[in-house]
């Protein structure tokens, strides 16, 4: 067969004898006589049909024309169409059937169907074998000459899509782009076929919301700058770039037969010959185009996570790095968007597809490292959102289980059984701190030799037991926590000789029966302790003498309701806050009065043995045993260092307001900042959140305790650490005085002056106290508070008088020498000194500071100072300064601890007394240079030395607390006080003085965002809560400031001159992201603060959703109860059932409230 069939015969003539190189051109199965009768007869049954259509006009028009008769027309109309009907069925039973299509009208005569009827099928039989089935060419036994077979069956696929399935024809690849039979140099066959034309879909346009355009707002941008090619010169215009093709005009394109004037560019041009682009430029453009949605970067970043996990598949840091980085890539690609789907519907979707896609990579990773346990932490935490709650805890037991010796691990699981609502109860959750104390205590032993114990144990046993304490307190069993703090107490500075080799179960057992025995413990009159009752039970014991009856202390029989008309909630929140303020210490029968455990009214006031035992622990360094000492009174209400507030659980015991409050005394600029406010509630202060009648101090009997604490402690330490809690008393003293000071009452005032100047001059009659510094310098504060400022100055001139020879060595001298000079630069601006211009040679300040660098002997200021001494007092201090500033190792841990309070307290002295002698510029070169210092030494460090990061925060809030005392007293640019303040908190987070400044600096400034936008930037990359809290405080002041704008308009209106601006719509999304962070969905005060914004906003039912949402978080803090009574009282009795069914701690029930009543 030919190509063109038409032409058959010539071409079978020509092949045969000329190109016989060509056969494969040609069909051989082909025939022309076939070919040229098929031709006839279509041509025959066209004129057939054609002739047909013509008789069929002729009689209609004859019909027309003669006027026939009607009836026989229609007879004979019939017997035609009857003709046709049989002819059809003849047909449809030679083919063997019909297709659907065979019932239309139409003539169109196909070739299959012609050749079917054909007369010559006898002679192609014939020659083809005819069968009814198909068979294989390797199944037939006879010949294989005649090896095709007719296949009568029509294909109803061809008829319907007109075209033949794609799956019968063979595919291919073609390779190469040369043609057969083809002159290579002359001749080519292009082959880039287009392909088929897509349908176009018409979108609608996008918005400026939609997912790809923020997609590409996130994607970094690559700056187009312009090339300057001259330099400008002084024209009024700024010249525009020429066209490239007129600043080269050789770069234009020749003349040739496509372009013959040149005005066509390079890509006309080629497209006038047929060509296309350069390649390169497209896979350019091609590969640029993901880097623009931000694909290529995060691809890339994913790539390389996965190339790392391939390589070193335990590299545990890097599973987490990936597991986070998930939430930056969901955030940038937006995957998961879709414009059919709702908001919420598309955010559901999207974050469980994301928690499903980490957890896969957590598990993954926990396969690759099945002994990891911070990987296996970080997969149970995603499962929270996925499991049952049963089977997340069956998960938890079984990890602990497995690492009983991992405190984090213990700690993660504690804040799990803690925070989960379903099973939490208070006998649960303290039953399973006493299961961990009790196995980390087996574990240091060595009782369990399974486990070896890790570094680090003996410290973090001691922060969960006062994590325990605190869940106590909060959860209203504040007679439980003061009994575990005095068993581990008795336990560790009175323990008998004969036991402390025991294991400390044993130990535990013999502890047992001193605690059931009624002997007084610590804090309690009388208290001997565990030593010596045991060794006087081993002679026999001791009859207790009958002591003579108080009479004073009963005067508790008032009533406790103060006024009957009050309503029924608020009367419950009166009585409720009184006994917890009076009654926490637990309650113990006085043997002197013939009193028995029967005769308490309320039995959870006594403590057994049960609920305390398992959590007793060994304490053995002496640098603990002091923590776990100043923890204590710290629980108190005493003030403590800043070390014990930095602890990782310290956002679960965040409940006092008082950490937000206003920030420094404006009267005291330089000294406010020594009250440290750790935001904890000391015992007996858990009522609600804004309750205002909370006094300075504890009650009777409770500042009796603490009394009997100290005094019964002190004895039992070394001397350094009985000097600290010396001082921790003194500085106590001095707190509540300055509560008085604040309160502005003058009576109690004068009263609680006299009992802290009684106690102090008692500490400092003690002969291992007359020399102590420390002691001296609260002494002289404590007497300029109660406005004694001549007798603090005999006090401060006689401290120095014993200490100045110890000269820069001493960081005791420093500090009483900072505090001095700080006093008197405060009074000399008080009364207007600074105003008027007062030479530094005149200042006692300069005098104070000049003679702590001479360090030889000290007289009271006089009036002058000598310039050369100046002078050489800074020559000191530099020298001195940059002596203890290279970080150099400390022999002893206490030694290394003073060495870092000197560089605070002689940064101080030196950054005041350059700026009272060169100003303010010598000053920021002292304290930026010192904290320069100081972050390198961190870093070196490491993250194991707690004590620079809070000697660099002391020095970064005195360089700050001067400068803003510069700024208010003197012409200076705020922009400088601010910079300093945004670099040292980016460094510094976490530091609540440090936010204090900073509200105060930008509540100046109505214009809001440049603060926002600090907030954001430090609260997003910081774990910590406090960022958050005081984004949130500034917002409410803001809030605040605002509607008392609006409310004191003119009589008859408002005056709306600083709207609103959705603050309360702003601070709600601020409540949102802060407790949905890790660290702040356990923030107590967060949570409270969240509640009693969404009441006094308006929204009660929201609000009492915030309350229920909060239960899920933190379940345990009784805080939280007495603020919903407070602001939801028609629902009082559901609040005091859930309390009661979650076994907090309920001391006046509402039935006892009744009684009470109808007395």
């Amino acid at each position: 067969m030919a190509l063109f069939p038409a032409f058959g015969g010539a071409s079978n003539t020509k092949v045969e004898s000329s190109r016989k190189d060509l056969e494969w051109l040609s069909n051989q199965s082909f025939h022309t006589d076939d070919a040229l009768t098929l031709h006839q007869r279509v041509v025959e049954k066209a004129s057939t049909e054609a002739q047909g259509l013509s008789e069929t006009r002729d009689q209609k028009h004859q019909k027309e024309e003669h006027g026939c008769d009607s009836d026989e027309y229609i007879r004979s109309k019939r017997k035609k169409k009857k003709e046709k009907k049989k002819k059809r069925k003849k047909q449809k039973k030679r083919t063997g059937g019909s297709s659907e299509s065979s019932s239309s009208e139409s003539d169109t005569v196909y070739p299959s169907d012609l050749l079917k009827k054909a007369e010559s099928a006898e002679r192609q039989e014939s020659q083809v074998q005819p069968g009814d089935s198909f068979a294989w060419l390797d199944d037939l036994q006879g010949s294989t000459e005649k090896l095709f077979c007719i296949d009568r069956r029509a294909d109803p696929a061809n008829w319907e899509y007109k075209s033949l399935y794609r799956g019968d024809i063979a595919r291919y690849k073609r390779k190469g782009s040369s043609s057969l039979g083809l002159d290579s140099k002359t001749q080519a066959v292009s082959w880039n076929d287009s392909g088929p034309e897509k349908k176009r879909v018409d979108r609608k346009p996008e918005r400026y919301f939609s997912s790809s355009f923020r997609q590409v707002l996130r994607s970094d941008g690559q700056p187009a700058l312009p090339a300057l090619t001259e330099p400008l010169t002084n024209t009024p215009f700024i010249p525009l770039p020429a066209y490239p093709e007129d600043q080269n005009p050789a770069a234009q394109q020749p003349s040739s037969w496509v372009n013959p004037l040149g005005v066509y560019d390079s890509s006309t041009t080629l497209w006038l010959q047929g060509k296309g682009q350069a390649e390169v430029k497209g896979q350019q453009q091609r590969g640029e185009e993901p880097a623009g949605v931000g694909g290529g970067p995060l691809m890339a970043r994913v790539e390389e996570f996965n190339r790392k996990l391939r390589e070193n598949p335990t590299e545990t840091h890097t599973w987490l790095e990936f597991i986070r980085f998930q939430d930056e890539l969901a955030a940038h690609s937006g995957t998961f968007s879709g414009a059919q789907d709702s908001d919420a519907e598309r955010r559901r979707g999207s974050v469980r597809a994301l928690l499903e896609k980490k957890v896969a990579i957590a598990e993954r990773a926990v396969e690759a490292n099945p002994s990891c346990v911070e990987v296996k932490l970080e997969r149970l935490r995603l499962c929270k959102e996925l499991w049952e709650p049963a089977t997340l805890l069956k998960e938890w037991k079984k990890l602990v289980f497995l690492h009983p010796n991992s405190a984090p691990l213990w700690r993660h699981y504690l804040l799990f059984t803690q925070s989960h609502f379903s099973t939490f109860s208070v006998s649960k959750v303290n039953a399973v701190y006493g299961k961990c104390l009790s196995t980390l205590s087996s574990v240091l032993d060595g009782s369990m030799v399974s486990h070896p114990p890790l570094p680090g144990t003996e410290e973090d046993m001691l922060a969960i037991f006062l994590q325990q304490c605190h869940f106590l307190r909060q959860a209203g069993h504040s007679e439980k926590a003061v009994c575990l703090f005095q068993a581990l107490l008795d336990f560790t500075f009175y323990k008998p000789d004969s036991v402390k080799e025991l294991p400390t179960r044993q130990q535990v057992e013999f502890f047992e029966p001193f605690w059931d025995s009624g002997e007084p413990r610590v804090g309690e009159h009388g208290a001997r302790g565990w030593k010596a009752w045991m060794h006087q039970q081993e002679r026999g014991g001791w009859v207790v003498p009958p002591e003579a009856e108080d009479d004073e202390d009963e005067d508790e029989e008032d009533s406790e309701i103060k006024d009957k008309s009050w309503p029924k909630w608020k009367i419950w929140l009166d009585v409720e806050s009184s006994r917890e303020a009076k009654h926490w210490l637990p309650w113990r029968p006085d043997k002197a009065k013939g009193q028995s455990e029967e005769d308490c009214e309320d039995p959870d006031r006594q403590v057994l043995f049960d609920d305390i035992g398992s959590s007793m622990i060994r304490i053995r360094s002496p640098a603990l045993q002091l923590r776990f000492i100043l923890s204590f009174l710290q629980f108190l209400g005493l003030p403590g260092p800043v070390g014990t507030t930095r602890s990782p659980s310290h956002s679960l015991i965040l409940d006092d307001l008082s950490l937000l409050a206003e920030g420094p005394d404006p009267e005291r600029p330089l000294t406010s900042y020594d009250s440290l406010k750790t935001g904890v509630c000391s015992v007996g202060h858990m009522t609600f959140l804004l309750d205002p009648r909370r006094q300075p101090g504890l009650c009777k009997s409770g500042e009796e305790f603490v009394r009997n604490v100290l005094e019964q402690i002190m004895p039992l330490v070394s001397v350094q650490d009985r000097a600290a809690l010396s001082l921790c008393w003194l500085q106590y003293e001095k707190l509540k005085v300055l509560r008085c000071v604040c309160s502005r009452n003058k009576k109690r005032l004068k009263a609680q002056g006299k009992r802290s100047k009684r106690l102090a001059k008692r500490l400092l009659k003690e002969p291992e106290n007359r020399g102590s510094l420390a002691l001296w310098r609260e002494y002289a504060h404590l007497e300029w508070l109660l406005g004694n400022l001549e007798e603090a100055r005999k006090v401060f001139d006689t401290a120095l008088g014993l200490g100045i020879s110890r000269g820069l060595a001493d960081p005791d001298l420093c500090d009483l020498c900072l505090l001095y000079a700080q006093l008197e630069v405060e009074d000399a601006w008080r009364v207007g000194a600074q105003n008027s211009g007062t030479p530094p040679t005149s200042s006692s300040a300069v005098h104070v500071l000049t003679k702590l660098a001479e360090g030889t002997g000290y007289a009271p200021f006089s009036g002058q100072i000598n310039p050369v001494t100046i002078l050489k007092a800074r020559k000191t201090y530099e020298q001195t300064l940059m002596a203890s500033l290279p970080g150099q190792e400390d022999a002893v841990s206490h030694g290394g601890s003073k060495k870092l309070r000197r560089v605070a307290a002689l940064v101080g002295c030196f950054g005041l007394f350059q700026y009272l002698t060169m100003g303010i510029d010598a000053a920021d070169a002292v304290y930026s240079q010192a904290r320069d210092r100081l972050a390198e030494r961190s870093a070196m460090e490491g993250s194991s030395d707690s004590e620079t990061p809070s000697e660099c925060e002391a020095v970064t809030v005195q360089h700050l607390a001067l400068l803003k005392h510069h700024v208010s007293t003197n012409v200076c640019p705020l922009s400088r006080l601010r910079l300093a303040l945004t670099s040292s908190l980016t460094r510094l987070p976490s530091s609540a003085p440090l936010w204090q400044l900073y509200i105060q600096v930008e509540s100046r400034y109505h214009s809001a965002g440049r603060s926002r936008r600090f907030f954001h930037s430090v609260a997003k990359d910081n774990r910590s809560v406090i960022p958050h809290l005081f984004a949130i405080t500034a917002e409410q002041r803001r809030k605040r400031l605002l509607d008392s704008v609006q409310r004191s308009g003119l009589p008859g209106e408002v005056l709306p001159t600083l709207p609103e601006n959705g603050l309360s719509n702003r601070i709600r999304s601020l409540f949102e992201v802060a407790t949905a962070t890790e660290t702040g969905a356990h923030c107590p005060l967060l949570w409270r603060m969240y509640l009693n914004f969404m009441v006094s906003d308006g929204n009660a039912e929201r609000g009492r959703g915030i309350f229920y949402k909060a239960l899920q978080d933190v379940p345990w803090v009784k805080g939280l109860y007495m603020d919903a009574v407070q602001l939801f009282p028609e629902h009082i009795q559901e609040f005091l059932d859930l309390l009661t069914e979650k076994e907090l701690r309920l001391r006046a029930p509402m039935e006892e409230v009744d009684i009470l009543l109808e007395d």
